[in-house]
């Protein structure tokens, strides 16, 4: 039997992109030595951050 995952991921998301995208995505993977799951959640947590700083002061204590 396989190995437990402290955090075991279940969900499966799937996408299509173009053939420029494919490329872009590669020479990030090349560059990082990341899978696309890494860069997908690291991209992620970059857009998270920029929306929690766009978000006005008064609704971050809500």
């Amino acid at each position: 039997m396989g190995k437990m995952r402290e955090n075991p991921r279940y969900n499966v998301i799937s996408m299509r992109i173009s053939d420029e995208e494919r490329e872009r995505l590669q020479q990030i993977m090349e560059t990082t030595q990341m899978s696309v799951s890494d860069i997908m959640r690291e991209a992620m947590d970059l857009i998270t951050c920029q929306l929690e700083k766009a978000r006005p002061a008064d609704k971050k204590a809500a």
